[in-house]
């Protein structure tokens, strides 16, 4: 009998929306490979954008917020593990999975750490540096609470395992490292791609609804693309981006060479053909999907080093990193005009794809954790005593207030 595994969604996954969307179908292939049959459920509305999981042998199930009905459907599941995407589903369906299916592996899939993102993005509307009190809000502390409550939690980015680790002291038992799970580039795929030449405009993409992507466009539209129009001034600057808003399309100027481009259809299409990707977040956490979109399609970048964080470990960087909108806008200059320079970071981008992030070489440790967690589980949550604190009935807040509103709307 095959092992089960219920990931519960806090969307349906869109992987040509985010890189969130991305990361998800690279855990659902991970626990296909280790043997698992996977049920996806969400009590998220599907969307245009929405990938069909039929296509890759999921099951799919529509859940209800605040509805005994999961219980019931849990429980006849009996899943092995069940997998949260983020720690907002954990809230809402943790406990009832701890209850309805005591012996199942529960995992919190981070995503990036938001309470991480809170703090930086707190900071730069105050114009300060982040400190241990920006870290220590709400968001941190719900997230923390629901890294305790289950058994492992994935960490997509090193920085941020440093931070849980040493700025908040969990134990490393409960936390892995996880970054994104990419296929291996061929020499092949790699000598097709469009050779310096043959490439032309500027580029970056995101989900317009993610806070730190508009704030990075605006800063772009402001500050950057003013200083390399006045250097560089026929050229364009193509943005893309799911769920463009009035506020986003506004910002659309032919005239200035800034265009508002919209869903890509097919980012690797966009990126490929682009000569240079600008990634100007200035708060934000996680890895940043745009980088590894450029890399992947050998397109150099310009980065901050929020957008560089948890990318490059020690190796060189597929472009620059700078912090200053002058010395971002002469780089970009730099990298735009001179091919040999352009050449050597296309190439450090590959190196970076194959050391860092390719599927292969996680593939049997993941598998092995799992293993190793599923074999003793007892012990292991014994071990855990402020998580055993956390789900005691005077700490289940969240528990209760979903307990009323169900009987509220009855």
């Amino acid at each position: 009998m095959n092992k089960k595994i219920l990931v519960i969604g806090f969307v349906w996954p869109e992987p040509k929306s985010s890189a969130a969307g991305s990361r998800m179908l690279q855990l659902i292939m991970q626990f296909q490979n280790q043997g698992y049959e996977v049920t996806f459920s969400s009590a998220a509305k599907m969307s245009d954008n929405t990938f069909d999981l039929d296509t890759i042998n999921v099951n799919t199930k529509p859940i209800l917020l605040n509805d005994s009905s999961f219980n019931v459907f849990v429980k006849e599941l009996d899943p092995d593990v069940v997998l949260f995407d983020r720690f907002m589903t954990e809230e809402q369906y943790g406990w009832r999975v701890s209850e309805q299916c005591p012996n199942a592996l529960r995992i919190l899939d981070t995503e990036d750490f938001h309470g991480l993102r809170k703090a930086r993005e707190v900071a730069l509307k105050r114009n300060e540096v982040v400190t241990l009190e920006h870290l220590q809000n709400d968001t941190t502390k719900r997230e923390i609470a629901s890294i305790y409550r289950c058994d492992l939690s994935l960490i997509i980015s090193e920085a941020e395992l440093d931070i849980l680790t040493n700025q908040f002291n969990i134990d490393a038992s409960l936390l892995y490292y996880l970054p994104f799970l990419l296929e291996p580039i061929s020499e092949e795929d790699i000598q097709l791609l469009p050779k310096f030449e043959a490439r032309q405009h500027f580029v970056t993409i995101g989900n317009f609804l993610h806070a730190p992507n508009y704030n990075a466009v605006l800063y772009l539209k402001q500050t950057i693309w003013p200083l390399i129009r006045q250097q560089l001034p026929k050229l364009e600057l193509h943005i893309y981006g799911s769920y463009e808003s009035q506020k986003v399309t506004q910002l659309h100027k032919p005239n200035e060479g800034f265009f508002i481009k919209g869903f890509a259809e097919d980012v690797n299409d966009i990126m490929k053909n682009a000569k240079v990707c600008l990634a100007s977040l200035r708060f934000g956490a996680g890895l940043k999907g745009k980088l590894i979109d450029a890399m992947q399609n050998g397109t150099p970048c310009v980065m901050t080093n929020i957008a560089a964080e948890g990318m490059f470990g020690q190796l060189d960087v597929n472009g620059f990193i700078s912090d200053n909108p002058k010395d971002f806008a002469k780089k970009a200059v730099l990298l735009y005009s001179d091919a040999e320079t352009w050449e050597q970071k296309q190439q450090q981008g590959f190196k970076v794809m194959h050391k860092r992030f390719n599927n292969v070489n996680f593939e049997k440790a993941f598998a092995s954790k799992l293993m190793e967690l599923s074999k003793d589980i007892n012990a292991h949550r014994e071990n855990n005593f402020i998580g055993q604190l956390f789900m005691m009935q005077s700490m289940q807040s969240t528990k209760y207030m979903s307990k009323w509103i169900e009987a509220k709307n009855r």
